[in-house]
């Protein structure tokens, strides 16, 4: 009897639990791609994913790459490109014409916009000579950022068996461009217009084929990509409070809604955290005229963090009681360790942010100073 009224008294628990595990298992969203990615610019890491090493076909999404080595090409001198019949391509296209004139940041916005195939072909034998030197530059980049699951062909995204990558290396990708300034302003335009070199009178807008900028307030960029054999793809990213993410999806016949669910997950769940420090410490220096130096940390880090767990974590800084001179400008005096749970989350470095020389330098800098006056 006792045991029939102990069990009756724990059931609601149990029910109560189970509902509250339904509901959080409720909360990540169904998502219909072939690979996707939920990433945290701030912190690099994964929130959510499905096969995001899985090698697969990127179609246009590609010209992230592309327009990216165009526009570092056009921020030191916007040189002008002279349209001919070897760039010309299929599919989606600026429009471009042999003998017509543009600058290689006016090809990039052809890419980023309306994701012109014969923008990309322009900008791969401008800048490389050929597409197949410009695919090398752009491996070579490739593998610079880490996108260790990455190989391209061709500068605008047309299949090719030897043209593939991940879910997660598109986001190092986009995570990667939106560092260049004249990248994340481009691919946060609903639309741009280009002023032909030549015809002079020439004038086109090209409005952005990522409806995701209209369809979610948060959206901050991305690029688009369909071929038959890839399905559609979708890169983009989002910002709100913050909180920097990034979305990808690769073949998605669902790619805005599923976009969308990602970053309303991500920013339900999620929150940015940065520890709360002082903004300069005093740490005292032996061995100079200067009897302390200011420590701070120059760069503010962000990381993802659940929001239930905001409020466990923990802060520590771990700085010297004293420093020996010579000490100079930028040198690492100490760290802000940040934990939840005892593991460590975030680190910040604490500089110096002033030179500290020897108390003999002091003398030698005033006895010149002297000889000169």
């Amino acid at each position: 009897m006792k045991q029939r009224l102990a069990f009756f008294l724990i059931l609601p628990l149990l029910l109560a639990c189970t509902a509250h595990t339904a509901k959080a298992e409720a909360e990540k969203p169904q998502i219909s791609a072939g690979a996707y990615v939920l990433y945290c610019a701030d912190s690099g890491g994964v929130l959510l994913s499905s096969n995001e090493h899985e090698k697969m076909g990127m179609a246009s999404t590609t010209k992230i790459m592309t327009s990216l080595l165009c526009l570092e090409q056009a921020s030191a001198a916007d040189r002008k490109v002279t349209f001919t019949r070897e760039m010309c391509a299929e599919g989606s296209s600026m429009y471009l014409k042999a003998g017509d004139v543009v600058r290689l940041s006016d090809l990039a916005a052809g890419m980023m916009t309306v994701s012109g195939n014969d923008a990309a072909n322009a900008a791969a034998i401008a800048i490389g000579g050929t597409q197949e030197k410009f695919a090398s530059l752009m491996n070579q980049r490739a593998k610079q950022i880490g996108m260790e699951n990455t190989n391209f062909v061709t500068p605008s995204g047309l299949s090719h068996p030897d043209h593939y990558s991940t879910a997660y290396d598109m986001a190092l990708l986009m995570d990667y461009a939106m560092e260049n300034e004249d990248f994340a302003e481009l691919t946060a335009k609903k639309s741009v217009t280009v002023d032909f070199v030549k015809p002079r009178t020439h004038r086109v807008t090209y409005n952005n084929h990522n409806r995701l900028l209209s369809m979610y307030e948060h959206c901050t960029g991305g690029k688009t990509g369909y071929t038959q054999s890839t399905g559609r793809c979708l890169v983009t990213s989002a910002e709100y409070e913050g909180l920097r993410l990034i979305a990808v999806t690769l073949n998605d016949r669902n790619d805005w809604q599923d976009h969308i669910a990602l970053y309303e997950y991500g920013f339900e769940n999620f929150t940015a955290f940065s520890p709360n420090v002082q903004e300069i410490y005093r740490v005292s220096v032996a061995g100079s005229e200067l009897q302390s130096i200011t420590a701070y940390a120059p760069f503010k880090k962000v990381c993802a963090l659940k929001k239930s767990d905001a409020e466990k974590v923990q802060t520590k800084v771990f700085l010297p009681g004293l420093v020996y001179a010579p000490v100079c400008k930028g040198d690492v005096l100490g760290r802000v360790v940040c934990t939840l749970e005892g593991e460590e989350i975030l680190t910040l470095e604490l500089m110096a942010k002033e030179d500290a020389p020897h108390k003999y330098s002091f003398w030698l800098i005033r006895f010149f100073r002297g000889l000169f006056k």
